[in-house]
């Protein structure tokens, strides 16, 4: 008699750190919820689940009745929690103290509401690097699930994978259980009889479990998928197809792993799942990597050739993009100054763990490094610990010993971020600048810690290999059931040619032209950091408070013109809560819009999301044009144009050989309504 093959269903429910509020909400009351009383309806249908601690916190604040029905469903042995870092950091990004302190936190949260020690993790996105395991093992973690694809890496065949592995790193242990690609690609886009069938199929092959574990969000939040799954019954037909089966039994995993050993060891490479290798690697190196595999595809060799052409891994990311590695640089850096306390504060070390939040350090399909509102949220956090840590820093600690409480000196420098082009940092208690090295004499960092917000935070617009499906227009699906992300070109913008031209220069703050030209020769002596001097132009840098003044020398250049280019990062990006706002308390248009003024010597920019304001005055009064920067990604919703920041161009015609142009940018806090 053939055994029933055990379907080991797990699903993972994650928003971002800083998402909207309406977003979430849109996401519980599309995915969430229904799902959560649909299983509930089923008490002999057992799966797995694992909401991130951030997302578990606000679902339970706002909607605690829908929330027992998970924890009624976790004390009748329905469904097994899965931990994770609290946050959800990619675990192999952080540093080992980070990962145990994040998995901790979660673990005592599930263990604290429910009763049930989880013995289970998810990794984020899937992004195995073997030096996670002594972490997790160290929190009492004893399995996690990653992709069918690891196993591919190793030499192992899909009829091998029915069970779990065993791998250690250092002597320590830790179970894998691979997730199957094919039941991934078929939940919930095939006709639930159809899944039932491939299951049925696997039993009569003699496999012991069918792995699945995947985003949650397929389930009602993906484009089509509410009506497919809940208005035209997927789900209950998929649950009682499976229950009705005499081939197919459902368990928990902890309850898998209690009755079967290990299938033996393994040792996994450093990677994600197929796609994530591909999104991370730059242009042109992902076009011919994904033209490389539809070649093979298309000659037959795809699923036997794949496992060898393994493309980048997840921290590309953080070389493939300034802007994500920077933000990590800094991370790390708060991390160990927050190391350095002899007790760390919650509040400080929850500023942390937020700012280690995965979805703002990369982008793909998925990943919000495209974002503004998600980086905001890490620099916010970000800024908020670095604030709190200086305040901690009280000038006796370094009569005791203890350096890393010292307070900051004013002025630091050093190749902060890793990529061989020294910064030099100047900060008051109000302001930080990054002056970057690069000759090009440009800010990479404006922050201001009364308001947690970085106004250098932007985004360049890149090159994505997926900009080269946009002349092709949408693509329809065919067939049964309803088409996945993957399988569908959609479009939420109209796109053109001149929208996906990758930028020359950084997004930068006070990136200098003469005629047009971009100035990138500027040197500093390693004496004075903030004054730069490149042939005719001497240019200084200074901060008093809430203030930053730059200050051009010109000799020489009579006749010429100047311009400087300021690249904003506002959080009403194109919102109606942002405006520029001229020294006469005129309102000439928003952020989105384009901004001409003549002979300007002061305006600001307003904004109510920020809650703050940026004054400039400018001496002698220059000619201002303004405009949005704008940058074209790719979602599971289609192709989007997002406003990554206010681009503002201040210029003069130089009248004579010796000349001096000052401009002060002044940090204010709004009045509270």
């Amino acid at each position: 008699m053939t055994q029933p093959v055990t379907l080991l269903l797990g699903v993972h429910a994650h928003q971002p750190v800083g998402n909207f509020p309406e977003v979430i909400e849109d996401a519980h009351q599309r995915c969430y919820k229904p799902f959560l009383e649909t299983l509930h309806a089923y008490p002999d249908f057992r799966f797995a689940a694992h909401f991130s601690g951030w997302l578990l916190d606000w679902l339970r604040q706002r909607h605690p009745a829908d929330l027992e029905l998970l924890a009624a469903m976790v004390r009748r042995g329905q469904v097994e929690l899965f931990s994770s870092g609290d946050t959800e950091p990619v675990l192999a990004a952080i540093p080992h103290r980070d990962r145990v302190g994040q998995l901790r936190v979660l673990n005592d949260k599930l263990a604290a509401w429910t009763g049930v020690q989880p013995s289970g993790a998810w990794l984020t996105e899937r992004v195995w690097e073997s030096a996670v395991v002594p972490a997790l093992a160290e929190t009492g973690i004893a399995y996690v699930t990653v992709d069918d694809y690891h196993f591919f890496c190793t030499g192992k065949t899909a009829d091998q994978l029915d069970g779990f592995f065993s791998t250690e790193e250092g002597g320590v242990r830790l179970d894998l259980f691979p997730i199957s690609e094919a039941l991934r690609y078929r939940l919930p886009f095939s006709p639930a009889h159809d899944v039932v069938g491939y299951l049925e199929h696997l039993a009569d092959q003699g496999h012991a479990a069918a792995v699945y574990f995947d985003d949650i969000e397929k389930f009602g939040i993906w484009p089509e998928t509410y009506d497919w799954v809940y208005n035209r019954g997927w789900l209950r037909a998929f649950i009682e197809g499976i229950l009705a089966s005499t081939k197919i039994r459902t368990a928990t995993y902890a309850d898998f792993h209690s009755r079967h050993a290990t299938r033996g060891v393994v040792y996994l490479p450093t990677t994600s799942y197929s796609e994530m290798n591909e999104w991370t690697l730059p242009m042109p190196a992902a076009g011919t990597y994904s033209a490389f595999l539809a070649a093979e595809k298309h000659a037959g060799r795809g699923d036997l050739h794949r496992p060898f052409l393994r493309g980048g891994i997840w921290r590309n990311f953080l070389s493939r993009y300034p802007e994500a590695n920077w933000m990590h640089k800094r991370m790390l850096g708060l991390s160990e100054r927050l190391a350095g306390l002899p007790a760390a504060p919650a509040e400080l070390t929850a500023d942390l763990y937020r700012a280690q939040a995965n979805d703002a350090y990369w982008h793909g399909l998925f990943g919000g490094l495209y974002l503004p509102h998600l980086r905001r949220a890490v620099w916010h956090n970000l800024l908020a610990l670095e604030a709190g840590l200086d305040r901690l820093a009280p000038r006796p600690a370094l009569e005791a010993g203890l350096d890393r409480l010292a307070p900051r000196p004013a002025l630091e420098s050093g190749d902060f971020d890793l990529d061989g082009c020294s910064e030099t940092a100047a900060r008051t208690a109000a302001l930080q600048i990054v002056l970057r090295h690069d000759g090009r004499g440009g800010l990479a960092e404006l922050s201001s810690y009364p308001l947690a917000h970085n106004f250098g935070d932007t985004l360049c617009r890149y090159h994505e290999h997926y900009h080269d499906k946009i002349g092709g227009g949408p693509t329809q699906h065919h067939g049964d059931g309803i088409a996945s992300a993957h399988d569908v070109i959609r479009f939420k913008h109209p796109v053109a040619p001149e929208d996906i031209v990758p930028d020359r220069l950084p997004r930068a703050l006070f990136l200098d032209f003469l005629d047009d030209d971009a100035l990138a020769d500027y040197a500093a002596a390693p004496a004075a950091p903030l004054a730069l001097n490149r042939p005719g132009v001497a240019k200084t840098y200074a901060l008093e408070g809430a203030a930053l003044t730059v200050t051009w020398r010109f000799a020489g250049l009579a006749g010429r013109r100047f311009a400087t280019v300021l690249n904003l990062a506002m959080p009403s990006c194109d919102g109606f809560l942002g405006r520029y706002v001229e020294s006469d308390g005129s309102i000439p248009g928003g952020f989105a819009q384009p901004l001409e003024l003549d002979a300007a010597a002061g305006f600001a920019l307003e904004d109510g999301v920020l809650g703050g304001r940026l004054a400039l005055a400018a001496a002698p009064p220059a000619r201002v044009s303004g405009r949005p920067h704008l940058t074209v990604s790719q979602s599971e919703a289609g192709f989007e144009k997002i406003m990554q920041a206010a681009e503002l161009t201040l210029s003069w015609t130089i009248p004579a050989d010796d000349w001096r142009i000052t401009l002060q940018l002044t940090v204010e806090t709004l009045p509270q309504p």
